[in-house]
């Protein structure tokens, strides 16, 4: 079933579409430049920041009062103080420059420091996840929602392979979970609600990276806290997506991991 959206979401994913379009462009030319000499992190850059470009004027021009937390810009403050957009122009960069088909773009909208909307489009995948705060979460026109394994041994969780959550994946591994890397970070939220991932932790996410992804996880029915269990997700301590099944599980198998960093 289907789920009318608002106007505001509807430039949201307007937006995320047309920029996803001329990323998808320059991504057809990142192959051809992994065997020049020059390398393509100057170009994927270019690319970054014309997304960014795009973004920010489209959506100025849809609501010119609004402030952005943009990921290459930084905070731009609006004369509506009560609203901003929260925008990742291309999360995944590092698949990106290597020609690996795995990024995005994302946008949030915060009122009153609360998400209200979000939405994070997959050009190369075709695929639009979006969500606005009671209404459920989709990808494209079909309602999504978390998967309901409850056990360690059947969970296929996602994360990022650096050093200050190894001990939190050797824990998982050991009960049974299966660990996966994919390197984009919004999407790994965008899985988790769609029931391909049954959980995801992160220690170094940005507030660009988790804005929409956290609130389409929360609207498809799922739970979304710091490592610690905290509920300070935009700027807190981590974060830990899963099932209401799972969630306390993962955080107890993290346990070994934050007496490691001191927390």
């Amino acid at each position: 079933m289907s789920v009318r959206r608002s106007p505001h979401m509807n430039v949201m994913v307007e937006t995320a579409e047309k920029a996803g379009r001329i990323l998808l462009r320059d991504f057809g030319e990142v192959e051809q430049l992994q065997v020049s000499k020059k390398g393509p992190g100057d170009f994927v850059s270019t690319a970054d920041h014309k997304s960014e470009r795009l973004i920010r004027d489209l959506l100025e021009k849809a609501r010119p009062s609004y402030g952005f937390l943009l990921e290459e810009t930084g905070e731009v403050k609006g004369q509506d103080k009560e609203n901003r957009f929260i925008v990742d122009p291309l999360d995944g960069t590092t698949n990106f420059l290597h020609g690996l088909p795995h990024w995005c773009v994302s946008i949030a909208l915060e009122r009153q420091g609360d998400v209200i909307a979000g939405v994070i489009h997959d050009p190369v995948k075709n695929e639009t996840f979006w969500a606005e705060k009671g209404l459920g979460a989709m990808v494209n026109n079909r309602r999504i929602q978390v998967a309901a394994r409850k056990n360690l041994t059947d969970a296929l969780i996602s994360t990022a392979v650096i050093p200050s959550l190894q001990p939190g994946i050797d824990n998982l591994v050991k009960a049974g979970a299966t660990i996966r890397s994919y390197g984009a970070g919004c999407l790994d939220l965008c899985y988790v609600a769609a029931g391909r991932f049954d959980g995801y932790f992160e220690d170094q996410l940005k507030t660009w990276d988790k804005a929409a992804g956290t609130l389409i996880v929360r609207e498809a029915r799922g739970v979304v806290s710091e490592l610690d269990g905290g509920g300070n997700i935009l700027t807190g301590n981590g974060t830990l997506a899963a099932n209401s099944a799972l969630h306390g599980d993962i955080l107890r198998a993290l346990a070994p991991m934050r007496t490691a960093v001191g927390q």
